[in-house]
């Protein structure tokens, strides 16, 4: 497979731009808000040792369709077309932050498109975002008409039901001190009952993956080798 081979893939509702690179089982990679596949960088060199690797920049973010309505249940939607239109043979599926979000509901709505999921600083309902943050991003929303902001303080809504349709491998992780409330990461593992909970000594939402090859580390002991979920 080429290295960080640039592409774009028309799905019939939005254009997504993804590279792809090394060689193995095929893992996605989503990114969260306001970003793009580039805070993946410091992972890639060793995580194409052991996988095919997709980074999709999500909707309304980095080189892909910048106008697009967006919601949760959508970028979810594009990453299962992505699956399909692609025919990947059930990748796992990672995801940070909103990615992760979108990784849950991929793993409920189309439980044989992927073979297993990670998610790091995924939450269920706005709720559950620290009092400060969820202040910042409803003031954000009301003030500046911005739709990444204005999803995070309304999306998503995912219940203990959703959870635990899924029946996939997951690993689900959190910085111990992330903007998720530790209660809710808490919930999402213990309602996935194929669930592998990690929460990481003070590391904060971000911290292990922006400028970090951390999450590299962690994806690779906990889908390959002896201590591999899958």
């Amino acid at each position: 497979m080429g290295y960080n081979l640039p592409m774009f893939l028309e799905n019939g509702k939005v254009r997504l731009h993804y590279e792809v690179s090394g060689s193995g089982k095929p893992l996605i990679m989503l990114h969260g808000s306001g970003e793009d596949m580039s805070i993946f960088s410091e992972a890639l060199p060793l995580l194409e040792k052991h996988f095919t690797v997709y980074r999709i920049d999500s909707r309304c973010h980095g080189e892909s369709t910048k106008k697009a309505p967006l919601h949760y249940d959508l970028i979810a939607d594009d990453v299962y077309r992505f699956i399909v239109l692609l025919e990947l043979d059930k990748p796992i599926v990672y995801g940070f932050s909103d990615g992760g979000i979108a990784a849950l509901i991929l793993a409920y709505t189309h439980p044989d498109s992927v073979s297993a999921i990670a998610v790091s600083g995924a939450n269920t309902s706005p709720k559950t975002l620290k009092l400060l943050y969820r202040l910042g991003y409803m003031k954000l929303s009301v003030f500046t008409y911005d739709a990444k902001a204005r999803m995070i303080a309304t999306e998503p809504h995912i219940t203990k039901e959703d959870l635990e349709r899924i029946k996939v491998p997951a690993l689900v992780m959190a910085g111990e001190k992330d903007m998720i409330k530790e209660e809710d990461t808490r919930f999402i593992a213990s309602s996935i009952r194929t669930s592998r909970l990690l929460i990481l000594p003070g590391e904060s939402h971000s911290s292990y993956i922006i400028g970090s090859g951390k999450i590299a580390d962690i994806l690779v002991d906990s889908f390959t080798g002896e201590n591999s979920l899958i």
